[in-house]
């Protein structure tokens, strides 16, 4: 298979060793734009760069390569990197780092892996991914990266841990979406806040009939329902250790005998959990099992919160808005509306998002934008009562609303200058000296700078 990628060489890497690269490269299936290009010049989003000493030109070119794809470092430089060294390339972006001198065959192991990447890069490219899990945020693309791989190219147990909201069944479901094995089955849910310790035998393992008192009928378990599809245990970290004993010996050996039963039944199953809990604290204070712990996260997922994925936000709530409307209705979200979204709080992470927008789209009359007479008063106002302006909220997070309402770059630099003083002001209890020196400015000009602003305040804007 032929696979188009860009390459970019360091200015330490001379004309020869960049002939060389390029013709064993080439020698091995990988198409390769011509060098020197920049990854935006490239024709496909993976790429390589290639150094014989790491400077800073090498990691800016590691940063700004599409992060939703990959790019591989390639040294070809004497001797080997020290690990600091490759864990920086790695900080910066990389998804792997490969020392050409110490290859035998360097240009197969290149090939290899960024055909690898190729797959993974389709795969995320695919509509039931970009449908199930909406974002493109950097860690929201790391997420994502990880649940493909684990899912496409693996047979691993799985782990999802994040907060409440964050979308763990959703990530659970696109493992078993995902999943190659020819002969798939069912996606089987186990919530594990409703198996009574009573009946926990007959939910997991099924009974016989006749096995206690009301089996009138035999029944399957989660155990023959799951067979050779998908077990979900969503919220495993509620299970009782007796019980974690009990499952620990089917994941191991993929047998069991259902309730009232002497015959062995053999199952094989995928085994996604599930949980908002520290199990690692569970396993010191004792209420999880060590031995279980490792059986179930062969691979280890965590969900983002909204918090730290807010470039999400408004991908997000476009997407509740078309889920809400019927299709073609194109309902837009005007600039109030998307910056009162973007300046709130998600306790709740995306599910609390998804249930705002659905309560705005509700009071929607049905035709134009929606607007800020959409929204329900109870959600109107913050902590104090009032929606907060763009400039106290997160840094991030502000500048971001402030380009979306269109507001210029002398404005928003006036707007962080006036928070700044405002705030050191406050943590030097007033002291101008000290503010100043926190600022690293002279008196002189913080006490010209609130004059500025006190002038300003006073004739009050323009007409």
């Amino acid at each position: 298979m032929s696979l188009r990628t860009w390459i970019e060489f360091s200015a330490a890497v001379g004309p020869g060793p960049r002939a060389r690269i390029i013709s064993l490269l080439e020698e091995a299936g990988i198409g390769l734009c011509a060098p020197g290009s920049s990854p935006g010049g490239g024709t496909g989003p993976l790429g390589v760069v290639v150094f014989d000493v790491v400077d800073e030109q090498v990691l800016a070119t590691v940063r700004r390569a599409d992060e939703g794809a990959g790019v591989l470092a390639l040294s070809v430089g004497p001797g080997r990197l020290p690990s600091p060294v490759i864990w920086s390339i790695i900080d910066a972006g990389a998804l792997d780092v490969l020392q050409w001198p110490c290859l035998p065959r360097a240009a197969d192991d290149v090939a290899c892996r960024l055909r690898r990447w190729s797959a993974v890069a389709q795969v995320l490219d695919s509509v039931r991914v970009r449908e199930t899990l909406i974002g493109s945020s950097p860690a929201w693309r790391r997420i994502v990266r990880s649940i493909v791989e684990v899912a496409a190219f693996t047979s691993s147990s799985v782990l999802i841990t994040g907060e409440s909201g964050t979308g763990k069944e959703l990530v659970a479901r696109l493992i078993h979406d995902l999943d190659t094995r020819e002969d798939k089955s069912d996606f089987v849910v186990v919530d594990c806040t409703t198996v009574s310790p009573e009946l926990s035998g007959s939910e997991f393992f099924g009974h016989d009939r006749g096995a206690f008192t009301g089996a009138m009928n035999a029944r399957e378990g989660a155990f023959a329902l799951a067979d050779k599809g998908t077990l979900f245990l969503d919220e495993v970290g509620e299970l009782s250790p007796a019980l974690q004993a009990q499952l620990l010996r089917v994941v191991q050996e993929h047998k069991y005998k259902r309730v009232g039963s002497n015959t062995w039944q053999t199952t094989h199953f995928r085994l996604v959990s599930a949980t908002h809990r520290d199990l690692e604290r569970g396993m010191v204070d004792g209420s999880f099992r060590a031995d279980f712990f490792y059986r179930i996260a062969g691979w280890q997922c965590r969900t983002a919160t909204l918090s730290e994925r807010r470039d999400d936000i408004l991908p997000l709530a476009r997407h509740f808005v078309e889920q809400h409307f019927p299709p073609g209705a194109d309902i837009a979200i005007d600039d109030t509306v998307r910056e009162f979204l973007l300046t709130r709080d998600y306790p709740g992470n995306v599910r609390d998002l998804r249930q705002l927008v659905t309560r705005i789209c509700h009071r929607h009359a049905g035709r134009g934008p929606l607007t800020i007479g959409d929204i329900p008063e109870d959600d109107r106002v913050g902590h104090d009562g009032t929606t907060r302006p763009w400039p106290e909220s997160s840094f991030r997070t502000a500048v971001r609303v402030a380009v979306e309402l269109g507001i210029g770059m002398k404005d928003i630099g006036q707007a962080a200058t006036e928070l700044a003083i405002e705030l050191a002001l406050e943590r030097e209890g007033g002291n101008l000296q000290r503010a100043a020196a926190r600022l690293g400015v002279t008196d002189r000009a913080l006490q010209l700078r609130r004059a500025s602003q006190r002038e300003v305040g006073a004739s009050g804007p323009p007409d």
